[in-house]
């Protein structure tokens, strides 16, 4: 029997924190009128506490995706983080949000392809449903670009946000969900979107730093023409290989990064009719992997997508990489009685304590069979973060 994979479940999450246009002009030369009419954004929202991470931003649409579908956090058996601001290079940021939400059925990984990499994780977890090797699979995409942009630089800085949108597939034997995907990447152009140091090319140095290769650099004109090109190409490719025509399409919600980029591809090229583009980068800006989730939730959230509508996502980033899926939407579930709702808001708490004792369990051990794991105080100094000791850690 054919398997479907259908969306059950979706939530997003950005930082309180808003800073607007005329915020940036007070420190970097620019004004609210140069970044509208070049880029289309009016304020984006920003980390501001330390705490604050993408980890917690994904943690914080995952729980609200889970909340809308109905499920536990147990009921996840994958959860896939796309993410072009991870919290280390390793482990998975994706590991952090399955713990943080005690989805201790779920395996976990990252998912790197820049703004596309939601649509590409998306067509991860359907092909993971589909053969069977998952029933219900979490995807997130979730950034902190805040922490890697050049706030002297106002070529970058006025274009990206942070924040994190999720959604969550599910088997299904109903026709319908993901009817076709188109991936695809061209490396010659890597060079034109990139973040130069940190990785194993160009690890962290006194050099890297003093140079600024630790933050984006972009060659905007270059990225205009590739994205102008790739977004209404994708589109009309994943519209084809479902079998439809643009007529047939709803909705398109394509990556927010500039608004030009998206009248000129989606609506000028295809000759699509722009009150069938979603756009909310006015309000959020560039969040990269997170763009295309938190338009898709307000979508739906404002009414602008109807069980049986077909809306296209399409995507682009730096890789060179483009995306694009073609979804059937369907009917919405139940929600849950209020006291599954409750039984179920018990998971997160339970899910810490569980976290803590296996903590606590490891450390015992350690000190039962006479071998010592790194203090808190190590860890912390390992993190970067503030140390309270001048020991050093063990190596």
């Amino acid at each position: 029997m054919a398997r479907y994979s259908r969306i059950v479940g979706w939530g997003m999450y950005v930082p309180p924190r808003v800073i607007t246009n005329d915020d940036l002009a007070q420190i970097v030369e620019t004004s609210d009128e140069w970044i509208r009419t070049r880029t289309g954004i009016r304020e984006r929202h920003i980390v501001d506490k330390p705490t604050e991470s993408t980890a917690t931003l994904a943690a914080r649409a995952a729980r609200a995706a889970l909340e809308k579908a109905g499920l536990p956090p147990t009921a996840l058996d994958m959860i896939i983080l796309a993410t072009s601001s991870p919290e280390h290079l390793f482990p998975a940021t994706a590991c952090i949000v399955q713990d943080a939400i005690g989805a201790v059925n779920a395996g976990a990984y990252d998912l790197s392809a820049a703004c596309s990499g939601f649509v590409y994780a998306l067509v991860m977890a359907h092909g993971l449903i589909v053969s069977g090797q998952a029933d219900t699979v979490m995807v997130i995409g979730a950034e902190t670009l805040s922490r890697l942009v050049d706030w002297s630089d106002r070529n970058t800085c006025v274009l990206f946000g942070d924040g994190a949108g999720a959604v969550i597939l599910q088997g299904s034997e109903q026709p319908g969900g993901l009817l076709s995907s188109v991936l695809g990447s061209d490396g010659s152009g890597a060079y034109l979107l990139s973040l130069p140091a940190g990785g194993s090319r160009l690890p962290a140095s006194l050099e890297t730093v003093r140079n600024g290769d630790h933050y984006i650099k972009m060659d905007g004109k270059a990225v205009f023409r590739f994205a102008t090109r790739v977004m209404a190409e994708a589109t009309r490719q994943v519209v084809e290989k479902a079998g439809l025509t643009l007529d047939d399409i709803d909705l398109i919600v394509p990556h927010q990064a500039n608004i030009r980029i998206i009248e000129t591809s989606v609506v000028k090229q295809l000759k699509f009719p722009k009150e069938k583009v979603f756009i909310n980068l006015d309000r959020y800006g560039n969040t990269s992997t997170a763009s295309i989730p938190i338009a898709l939730v307000e979508a739906v959230e404002q009414g602008r997508i109807q069980p049986g509508d077909h809306i296209v996502l399409v995507g682009f980033g730096a890789g060179l990489t483009w995306a694009a899926a073609l979804v059937e939407w369907g009917p919405e579930l139940p929600p849950p009685s209020r006291w599954r709702q409750f039984l179920y808001g018990l998971f997160y708490p339970l899910g810490r304590i569980r976290s803590a004792f296996r903590r606590i369990r490891r450390r015992f051990f350690a000190y039962w069979f006479g071998t010592r794991e790194r203090s808190e105080e190590e860890w912390r100094r390992l993190r970067g973060e503030k140390s309270t000791s001048s020991s050093e850690p063990d190596t």
